[in-house]
């Protein structure tokens, strides 16, 4: 008996601990994958007559009290992040001279236009999609850095692919989107095959891959290949989608103009990203394995096939990133079209610890600083702040996480002694008065 009561707190800072400040902060930690075997200590199976029992017997309550502590823990992380980013961005004007505040008031009451509220949302859209592929491979702890790579080369080919295949409406436009996940699968696909059959990182070969899609765009849409050069321009273009294949936005008003149609999609995308990794067989596994690849072999999952599969779920995500400017806007690829958004996807990952609902916030919060920081450049400050409070933002997000994961250990530990000192006190005086 005495080794069981020496082992339950363990395990349950290894289920309930680990899960608190690790649950999403990037690929390295995933503590929700071992949480699904077991919520509270009421789990172990111990005798009620052993300290570790008594414990499990009251751990209804404790599981409440640490769900809400997960609850807090988790908006603490951002929100220290944030304040930090705000702190330091600050100083910078101070030093600067300028004023440390009346650049945020600024672009809060630029951002209060309907116009510009409509083009944080269409931008934040493609920067969710991007930041879920990430999210992805971080819940795999993959380092998916190529979806930038992934989301351009999609876009280039299902903009050829709209172009040159004249079909139905919606039939064109489902044809475009697969085509855009298939490609964007297979990109990603040959990092996780180089994984799984070489042991190359991910992070090299992604990376690689990523320079690979530029030199490969650049060539494809050379007009001697399959690019169009409008009459009069420099520009380079995969030629113009007709218009039944223009994905139907949401008209808001003749200023504020049309929110893209694939907003809901990119919703939906979210809300299917945390239903299967919550609540089905699949998304445990995949959790599962990146926590513990050894660990997951012996329950019987197969980690590489694990591998190669988030990795073509992650790129066929990354995908769709580009779909909503393609489809809503642009209409065709082109040299102009937006890159990066692979790399702002890592920062808004990070910021939304990989839950769907957090990297929404995460990706509003970006996009607004992308478009409301425009009004700057006309009252005296450079718009750069805002790029300067981004970068400020990934570095005090690893912080501010890393400090509130080993602040969690150590409270959550400190409860489980308490509940399982109580639970021995209460076993010591039942049975002196038996």
């Amino acid at each position: 008996m005495k080794k069981t009561d020496e082992a339950k707190p363990m395990n349950g800072d290894a289920k309930n601990g680990g899960g608190a400040g690790t649950s999403g902060d990037g690929p390295e930690k995933s503590g929700d994958g071992l949480n699904e075997s077991g919520r509270t200590p009421a789990k172990s199976g111990s005798p009620e007559g052993t300290p570790a029992g008594g414990a499990a017997k009251s751990g209804g309550s404790v599981g409440k009290r640490f769900s809400r502590d997960r609850l807090l823990l988790a908006v603490a992380g951002p929100v220290l992040a944030l304040v930090v980013a705000v702190l330091l961005t600050s100083g910078v004007l101070l030093a600067s001279g300028k004023s440390p505040f009346e650049p945020y008031q600024l672009m809060l009451d630029y951002a209060g236009n309907a116009d510009i509220q409509v083009l944080i949302v269409n931008q934040a859209s493609s920067y969710y999609l991007a930041a879920l592929a990430v999210a992805i491979g971080f819940r795999m702890n993959l380092f998916n850095i190529g979806v930038d790579g992934q989301y351009r080369v999609a876009a280039m080919a299902a903009a050829l692919v709209g172009a040159n295949v004249n079909l139905p409406g919606p039939l064109s436009i489902a044809l475009i989107v697969i085509v855009a996940m298939l490609v964007g699968a297979f990109w990603a696909g040959i990092a996780g095959i180089l994984k799984t059959t070489r042991g190359v990182s991910e992070v090299v070969s992604t990376i690689m891959l990523n320079a690979i899609a530029t030199s490969l765009i650049a060539y494809l849409i050379l007009p001697e290949q399959f690019g169009v050069q409008p009459k009069g321009s420099n520009n380079l273009t995969t030629g113009d989608l007709p218009e039944s294949s223009w994905f139907p936005g949401l008209h808001v008003s003749d200023v504020a103009g049309d929110i893209y149609g694939f907003v809901f999609v990119a919703i939906g995308c979210g809300v299917a990203y945390s239903l299967v990794l919550g609540r089905t067989r699949f998304g445990f596994d995949l959790r599962a394995t990146g926590a513990s690849e050894s660990a997951a072999a012996a329950s019987g999952v197969d980690a590489k096939r694990m591998v190669l599969t988030s990795m073509l779920i992650s790129g066929a995500v990354a995908g769709l990133a580009g779909m909503p400017v393609l489809l809503g806007d642009s209409h065709t690829y082109s040299l102009n079209f937006q890159t990066g958004i692979g790399f702002t996807g890592i920062t808004i990952a990070l910021l939304g610890r990989n839950n769907a609902v957090g990297i929404a916030f995460g990706a509003l919060l970006i996009a607004f600083l992308d478009k409301a920081s425009q009004t700057l450049d006309y009252n005296g400050y450079e718009k750069e702040i805002a790029t300067i409070m981004q970068g400020l933002i990934v570095i005090s997000v690893v912080v501010s996480y890393e400090t509130v994961r080993r602040y969690a250990l150590r409270r959550q530990q400190r409860k489980v002694g308490e509940e399982l000192a109580a639970a021995a006190r209460t076993t010591t005086r039942e049975g002196v008065a038996a």
